[in-house]
């Protein structure tokens, strides 16, 4: 009977062991990542061979880069100030998006005017970059790829899977960030 419970009280023991955790069957090796990187190279590559394309026949207008990855071309130009908007300056906008072939998506219209408190909103990468670009009553007509756009997911409306655009973009007012700080409220 002492053997028993000895045998017992082992038997006890040994099953009180805490769970061994499983080990993984496979180790990813980041390949998956790796080529998804290369995919998307490929892809903006091809888009900047097509905007570089669509700006050499474009003799009409004088592009700049960005330098956040777009190219653009003034429609209006204002000399009379040098002030482009600031993080929490208050923009008021309108802009349109049309394919690179110059097909509207959405027009100024459907937009509508928009007002834009800088880097606190959410725009579009391109164009959360581009306002900070121009001044008050300019406008400017910009390219971007895809990955400034709406990138794979696309709106999910009417622009699709990787679908680089074209936007005119005009800044109607800007209300810098201490004006609106002493404006008392209504």
């Amino acid at each position: 009977m002492k053997q028993l419970a000895l045998l017992i009280s082992l038997l006890f023991v040994a099953g009180c062991a805490g769970p061994e955790p499983r080990k993984p069957k496979k180790v990813k090796s980041g390949s998956y990542y790796k080529e998804s990187i290369e995919r998307s190279k490929k892809l903006l590559a091809a888009e900047e061979l097509l905007i570089q394309n669509i700006m050499k026949a474009d003799t009409a207008h004088t592009y700049l880069n960005s330098g956040s990855g777009s190219w653009y071309f003034y429609n209006t130009k204002n000399e009379t100030t040098d002030y482009l908007p600031e993080p929490d300056d208050l923009v008021t906008l309108a802009y349109n998006l049309l394919s690179l072939q110059n097909d509207t998506i959405y027009s100024m219209e459907q937009i509508g005017v928009q007002k834009y408190k800088v880097d606190k909103q959410e725009l579009f990468p391109g164009l959360r970059n581009s306002v900070k670009l121009l001044k008050e009553g300019e406008s400017a007509t910009f390219l971007y790829p895809s990955s400034l756009g709406y990138g794979y997911p696309g709106d999910g409306d009417k622009i699709g899977v990787n679908i680089p655009l074209k936007s005119t973009l005009v800044i109607l007012k800007i209300e810098k960030e201490s004006e609106i700080a002493e404006t008392p409220a209504n």
